[in-house]
């Protein structure tokens, strides 16, 4: 079949559909705005002159493909380093400006292939083992969540040491965290390309989750948590924003002996959130309320980046009709976890990661056997999906239990 052929077209169209709903987590402001027709709805969003990484030498890239870098911040400021509005520390129990930094506690590699075939969102865990690309303020390794940060310090101070004003040191020295954390990150992932990036504060999070409350969720025990505030009973619910901001950041349980959590799970969560805010876009009639629209609009302009190439409007064209199929979200391995200088860190097999991601990017062709035998829904649940949780969940939900297990989109997933 030619590449051009109606099918492959629409094939391509319905991935960009799919994946927006991923991405729209992070820009829904945008997307959703400009989808009402609103023209310069996108001018007030920050581009950054951040660089991207292109792919290493040997490294495939189809003509057409793009991958996109989600990087979500435990910052508790916006991106010009102003306070947010108290009700959202309240809200997300997240103190104050003085607490956090700057790690990308969220790592999402999203690649949409070129002329159809299944989309692929990678998580890469927080606390993964890593070389740093650039040895940020000297630092050769470390946790890859903390190279935006080290990268920061060190270019703000010396920003700030030559004289330069203080907002400009600021973003400069952002830039400069950016550029360190995707350099760092496609490093680790084999030397992938990055083509756009997408850069969300724990804010952004919350306005999206707070305009388009309540939204559907599934667990597969109760469990709570004093640390992020969960609270949650077994079985498929639906939450508000400060519950969601809970639902994500929940990676250990203080009330229940015999529930057992970890960062991997937090890690689940975040893209059972996803998949979940997917199918609400889809169903309710978000795209068509001009209020919600311009406060998503606002979210966007206060507590969003993305590259200075990055079109929003090219997304936007596609967001009204967002589906909820085709994306696989998978879980990058940890093979242990240990302590180095006293911190806690996940150690990893980086070269057997690098050969997985290019795998999952790249797959090897299906023969014709294979494809001519190939059921056409979709696979039997492996025995680590269909353990039964303390509740039963909907019809409608796929039950989790493996932190790294392959999650599908398109029904409320139901995980720990």
């Amino acid at each position: 079949m030619s590449p051009t052929s109606p099918r492959v077209r629409r094939n391509r169209r319905r991935l960009l559909l799919i994946v927006a709903a991923v991405v729209t987590t992070a820009v829904v402001g945008t997307v959703a705005f400009v989808a009402v027709n609103l023209a310069g709805a996108a001018n007030g969003i920050r581009h950054s002159d951040a660089e991207l990484p292109t792919a290493a030498p040997g490294v495939a890239q189809d003509e057409g493909e793009q991958n996109i870098l989600i990087m979500g911040l435990d910052s508790r400021v916006d991106e010009d380093g102003k306070p947010y509005p108290q009700e959202i520390y309240d809200a997300i129990h997240a103190e104050d400006a003085s607490v956090g930094g700057y790690n990308t506690n969220v790592l999402m590699y999203v690649h949409i292939p070129a002329g159809g075939g299944q989309a692929v969102a990678v998580s890469i865990p927080r606390d993964d083992y890593v070389d740093y690309a650039g040895a940020p303020g000297g630092t050769k390794k470390g946790k890859i969540k903390e190279a935006y940060g080290r990268a920061f310090a060190a270019k703000n101070d010396e920003l700030r040491a030559a004289g330069v004003a203080e907002d400009d040191a600021y973003q400069q020295a952002r830039d400069a965290a950016r550029t360190e954390e995707m350099q760092t990150v496609s490093q680790f992932l084999g030397g992938v390309p990055i083509d756009h990036f997408v850069e969300v504060t724990m804010a952004a999070f919350y306005r999206v989750a707070q305009a388009v409350q309540p939204i559907s969720v599934c667990l597969n025990q109760a469990t709570a948590d004093t640390y992020s505030g969960a609270n949650f009973a077994a079985g498929e619910q639906q939450i508000d924003a400060s519950q969601a901001m809970a639902f994500v950041r929940q990676r250990r349980d203080t009330e229940y002996r015999n529930v057992f959590l970890t960062d991997l799970d937090r890690t689940r969560r975040q893209q059972a959130f996803m998949v979940s805010l997917a199918l609400k876009l889809r169903d309710a009639q978000t795209f068509t309320d001009f209020g919600r629209m311009q406060d998503l609009l606002d979210t966007a302009k206060q507590y969003v980046a993305v590259d200075k190439g990055f079109d929003l409007l090219s997304l936007a064209s596609t967001a009204q009709r967002l589906a909820g199929g085709d994306v696989t979200f998978q879980t990058l391995p940890v093979e242990r976890f240990g302590t180095i200088d006293g911190e806690s860190v996940n150690i990893v097999d980086q070269k057997a990661i690098a050969a997985q991601v290019s795998a999952l990017l790249h797959p090897e062709p299906a023969s014709t056997t294979e494809a001519s035998s190939a059921p056409s829904e979709e696979p039997a649940a492996t025995a680590s999906e269909t353990a039964a949780p303390s509740a039963s969940p909907s019809p409608t939900s796929s039950v989790y239990t493996d932190s790294q297990q392959p999650m599908r989109s398109g029904s409320v997933p139901c995980v720990n």
